[in-house]
């Protein structure tokens, strides 16, 4: 099967296509352009191997004499150093080279660590990202960001780190729960206000066709998401300064996750809700209305996401979100520096007074 679309990441000598379409996994012609080697690894999760493993298989095959799969625990409760070391395992027991190339097969958990275990194995082989989520394919398998959780916050350990190729498979959505399906619709709503109003006021026209899969709706919104990101990248490979933009509710949502225990709200959950609370502090701040912010709220709740925070501490709840929002990556000698959005279709970088910040966790939690 040919893409329906391609979108290229243009970093140099580092650039790669995003190829978006249906049946892509089950053709060898879409992996023809790879360079080749004796050893592929598919490294993919107990929920998704057993749908997808055997038909990545079948086309890598036609490319290289030998492919390996490893089957790592769902879920990012198990995005840490010891499941890294798993394919670790599987690379030096069957003696990998360097030619070998790993095969990411799956969501944004099993993307982020096949990418940085690519990394760091022999200081780099190449790897290939197939996010058969919602989620992955219009935000994490795109622009080389890899790593693993620490105890103390999201994604603190990795390195930037670009595939050879991402391979956008959208039958591989049709398997998704529908709490999946909302967790992607939060990344994709995201590149709205921080860049594209036209492409805000599309999803909020589409968005119980997108709730529903349709295709046609799906292939336009995971192909306008990838040309968002890839135009934000190909500036700021290493979020030096716009590539922040794209984190646009992860502040919030981050504390969210580390603060309820990895697993228990999906990344894309976290982040709908914490676009609510990073729009009403932007309100607070004066940089927008209160009914841009309730349009935004109305639309998360339309994908079927929550609106409100969940407590994380029952005696300070706001210092809590404080305390983890402190180890956040955008951080500065312990500032906490939010992406706001400034008006409609813009978004920027900014501190707040902790008091502030304290009254919008009381408020949205």
């Amino acid at each position: 099967m040919h893409p329906l679309h391609t979108v290229n990441i243009s970093l140099e000598e580092r650039s790669y296509p995003i190829h978006i379409g249906s049946g892509l996994i089950d053709g060898a012609d879409t992996f023809a352009t790879l360079p080749g080697g004796h050893t592929a690894l598919i490294v993919s999760n107990t929920t998704v191997a057993p749908l997808y493993a055997d038909k990545l298989r079948a086309a890598l095959q036609a490319k290289y004499s030998r492919v390996l799969l490893i089957e790592l625990p769902d879920g990012e409760s198990h995005k840490h150093w010891e499941t890294l070391n798993l394919i670790f395992d599987v690379l030096l027991t069957h003696t990998a080279d360097r030619k070998t190339t790993l095969f990411a097969l799956g969501g944004g958990v099993v993307g982020d660590m096949t990418g940085f275990a690519a990394a760091s194995y022999m200081r780099g082989v190449p790897f290939v990202q197939v996010p058969t989520t919602l989620l992955s394919q219009v935000d994490s398998s795109v622009g080389g960001k890899t790593g693993i959780n620490h105890p103390l916050g999201k994604n603190m350990v990795g390195a930037f780190y670009q595939p050879q190729m991402v391979v956008c498979d959208l039958s591989t959505l049709t398997t998704l729960p529908q709490r999946e399906v909302a967790a992607g619709l939060a990344e994709i709503i995201k590149y709205g206000p921080i860049a594209d109003m036209e492409f805000l006021d599309w999803i909020e026209l589409h968005i119980h066709k997108l709730v529903r899969l349709d295709g046609a709706a799906l292939a336009h919104a995971v192909k306008r998401s990838c040309e968002i990101k890839a135009w934000v990248v190909g500036q700021d490979e290493r979020e030096s300064g716009l590539r922040a933009i794209l984190n646009f509710g992860h502040t919030f949502g981050h504390a969210i996750e580390a603060g309820l225990g990895y697993g228990e709200w999906l990344h894309g959950e976290a982040v709908g809700c914490g676009m609510v609370m990073a729009a009403t502090l932007s309100e607070r701040l004066g940089l927008i209305d209160a009914a841009y912010v309730q349009r935004l709220k109305m639309l998360i709740a339309a994908a079927g996401l929550p609106t409100q925070g969940p407590r994380i501490d029952a005696a300070d709840n706001a210092g809590r979100y404080l305390d983890l929002m402190r180890h956040d990556k955008k951080s500065e000698a312990g500032e906490i520096r939010f992406v706001l959005l400034d008006g409609p279709g813009r978004a920027v970088l900014r501190t707040a007074s902790d008091a502030i910040v304290r009254e919008v966790i009381d408020a949205c939690c």
